[in-house]
């Protein structure tokens, strides 16, 4: 189980790009649920029921926990077990009907038109430096496809058809999907393939799209702190993260009028209600239209 905790935190800070301080706190109280698991006597995650579940939070009930802290502690089993169920680690989501106590919902924080070119302008497209231009590269195609970190990281040199400006992606599942790619991210990119990856390419057997200094493919976390290095150079007062680009991306097309299903297409949701999340955010917009324009809105 602490194998299963470990990849979970990576995937929390590196996929989702929770702030240290969430992960943290999913951290300490999946140790101390692992724990009084391992009290009872279950040491495999895929061994529990629903019952045990039950348990658990009586147990911390009585133990005096604040009712907010025990709201949190089932909220963090249900986003470790719809992990576990996503991942195929377990066969079924026993947490699924589980209600919780009503909390608030964070929206996802996702950048303006004009930080999104702030966070760009970081890594300059006129660079001559080869890891610049490559960061610069990155940056943008993330923002251009909304693309996940592993997705980014996964993408090969043949992943791009130049003629149909189209990207292919392979996301959760080994699922794959064509997402459309603006033209000045693949002018950018067409030069970093032509020019500036044969600096860094040590072997002409590697496939990988992005590569590093040493010629070898880009992980999940170096992709991660490069948005993190974009960010600070930008010094944009917000928690800037490669999730953060994605919802920019999404956020971006619903406010400018684009189809909830496309959207949903684009990104690679399986489910709409996935999706359905960035409604919220032009929610916003439209209450703030209301507001200024509507004689009865003051």
């Amino acid at each position: 189980m602490e194998n299963v905790l470990k990849h979970f935190i990576g995937y929390l800070t590196l996929e989702k790009g929770l702030s240290e301080n969430s992960v943290a706190a999913y951290k300490s109280d999946l140790l101390h649920f692992i724990a009084w698991l391992r009290q009872e006597g279950i040491d495999n995650f895929g061994a529990l029921r629903r019952n045990d579940v039950v348990s658990y939070l009586g147990t911390c009930k009585r133990s005096g926990m604040e009712p907010a802290t025990l709201a949190r502690r089932l909220v963090t089993v249900k986003v470790l077990f719809r992990y576990l169920f996503q991942e195929k680690l377990i066969s079924a989501d026993i947490t699924e009907v589980m209600d919780s106590p009503k909390l608030w919902r964070l929206l996802p924080d996702f950048l303006s038109p004009q930080e999104v070119d702030k966070l760009l302008a970081a890594f300059p497209a006129s660079a001559k430096d080869p890891l610049t231009f490559r960061n610069r590269v990155i940056l943008e195609m993330m923002y251009a496809c909304g693309l996940r970190v592993s997705e980014c990281a996964s993408l090969r040199r043949d992943s791009v058809r130049f003629d149909e400006t189209l990207v292919r992606v392979c996301g959760k599942g080994s699922k794959e999907r064509l997402v459309p790619v603006g033209r000045l991210a693949l002018r950018l990119l067409k030069r970093y393939l032509d020019e500036v990856r044969p600096l860094l390419a040590k072997a002409d057997d590697e496939t990988a799209l992005f590569i590093s200094v040493n010629g070898n493919k880009l992980d999940r976390e170096m992709i991660w702190n490069i948005v993190k290095d974009a960010g600070r150079k930008a010094k944009i007062k917000k928690n800037i993260h490669p999730h953060t680009l994605r919802h920019s991306f999404a956020s971006h097309l619903l406010e400018n009028g684009a189809d909830l299903r496309v959207i949903q297409e684009m990104l690679g949701h399986a489910d709409i209600s996935t999706t359905q999340i960035y409604t919220h955010i032009d929610q916003q917009k439209l209450l703030s239209i209301h507001r200024q324009f509507h004689p009865r809105s003051r």
